[in-house]
């Protein structure tokens, strides 16, 4: 077997390694202000098309949530004519650090598969040739998930949570008149939570094979991992069990699936291992 199978490519210094990192930081950063200056001027597809769109009844998730209501003959309040709530904002600057932000985060979720990519060039060199190999498909699985957590985030959990938020009184005698920035910082968390979240099989596969995470131990708090889904369903969902489920049903899949991603990462080491002491 040759040297480039069994080891690393040679040991870089401490500071190499930062003065490394710090390039690919730099290329990172340069692409997300890049994306993020061209969403920056697409100002009114931005806002009015992707921020303020699950504000608007005829968004697509209302209509079918709406259409199954009407199907199985119950009122459901995605059938009203609008959201009753307005958006303001109560600062000078606030119009401006908003659209400034909101380009930037723009063009972190837009330029997620680049970010991986530069991450992916600085580690790779201390991963075995094998190691490399078999991680060719990593960012585009890590980049798929990441857009379908987002998709998800904004489609499901986004409108729910707006809806609910936005018609809830304490009393008539208090109007919703929400601030932009806390609408948007809605719509962002929402987004971005369920992109990371949705992740979670990539982060067991490297939990596995660092040695934190069992299967095993994945399966003994499975039904503490369950009360916790149903919680955070609870908390970002209206307070009916429908809209909890369909919040709770694509993490607990994604549990499941991570399970069974550790014990295959728990084989191949075992066989690893005992191929190594076959040779040994």
């Amino acid at each position: 077997m040759s040297k480039t199978e069994t080891s690393p490519r040679q040991e870089m210094s401490f500071l190499d390694h930062l003065e490394e990192l710090r390039w690919h930081l730099i290329r990172s950063t340069l692409a997300i202000v890049i994306i993020g200056s061209i969403a920056f001027l697409m100002r009114g597809f931005v806002f009015d098309t992707v921020i303020f769109g699950p504000k608007k009844m005829d968004f697509p998730t209302y209509r079918l949530f709406c259409d199954i209501a009407t199907y199985l003959g119950f009122d459901s309040d995605f059938c009203a004519d609008k959201l009753p709530f307005t958006i303001q904002s109560r600062l000078m600057s606030g119009q401006f650090s908003a659209h400034i932000w909101t380009s930037i985060w723009a063009g972190f979720i837009v330029g997620f598969p680049y970010i991986l990519y530069e991450m992916w060039k600085f580690i790779s060199p201390g991963l075995y040739e094998k190691e490399r190999r078999n991680s060719k498909g990593f960012i585009f699985i890590a980049s798929f998930l990441f857009f379908l957590g987002v998709l998800f985030g904004y489609y499901i959990v986004t409108p729910l949570s707006i809806n609910f938020l936005g018609t809830y009184q304490v009393s008539e005698e208090v109007l919703n008149e929400f601030d932009l920035s806390s609408f948007i910082a809605t719509v962002r968390s929402s987004v971005i939570a369920c992109g990371i979240l949705f992740e979670l099989p990539i982060i067991i596969y490297f939990l596995t094979k660092i040695g934190l995470v069992t299967p095993e131990i994945m399966r003994k708090y499975r039904k503490i991992a369950l009360v916790i889904v149903l919680i955070l369903s609870a908390i970002i969902t209206p307070p009916d069990v429908a809209s909890q489920v369909i919040v709770a049903v694509p993490v607990l899949i994604l549990y499941q699936v991570s399970i069974h991603i550790s014990s295959y990462v728990m084989r191949k080491e075992a066989k690893k291992a005992k191929k190594n002491l076959k040779t040994n």
